[in-house]
């Protein structure tokens, strides 16, 4: 399952602060971060068994995100059963940082790993000031408030 943060700007989120800010909410893990010169790149948040919790930062125009983002935007204009979806369209079309956050689906404690990814999307939404996605569940407020349910 994957979990998505939608950026409005290019700020960069330390990695000593996601680090700093999952080991304050209890989650005992071992970050290995990757970078190049725009940044960090990509993370593992290792447990101490299972696969570990893998994000990957993209930048919209480094990234050529474009297209990805126009397919997240058209999904959205299919949702008319909720009147967030069209804006939510336009926030997505005005992305320029996307997280994509992967749960590992064979970690032994299922219920930690939900817990561990749903908590990082949202700190991460609310440090960017975005709004992230849940496979399967929806689109969701950096506070965690539901606002298009996926069915």
């Amino acid at each position: 399952m994957w979990l998505r943060v939608f950026a409005p700007t290019t700020d960069e989120i330390a990695p000593a602060a996601i680090a700093g800010a999952m080991i304050d909410a209890g989650y005992s893990i071992v970050p290995h971060f990757k970078g190049d010169d725009l940044g960090w790149t990509s993370a593992d948040l290792a447990f101490e068994t299972g696969t570990p919790i893998g994000i990957v930062r993209y930048l919209t125009k480094e990234d050529k995100l474009r297209e990805d983002l126009n397919a997240y935007a058209g999904e959205l204009e299919t949702m008319t059963y909720s009147p967030h979806a069209a804006g939510l369209m336009e926030r997505v079309i005005q992305t320029q940082q996307l997280l994509t956050i992967r749960r590992p689906i064979d970690h032994p404690n299922e219920a930690l790993v939900d817990a561990a990814t749903e908590f990082l999307a949202r700190w991460c939404a609310v440090r960017v000031g975005g709004f992230y996605q849940i496979d399967r569940r929806g689109w969701f407020e950096a506070d965690g408030t539901l606002l298009v349910e996926e069915f």
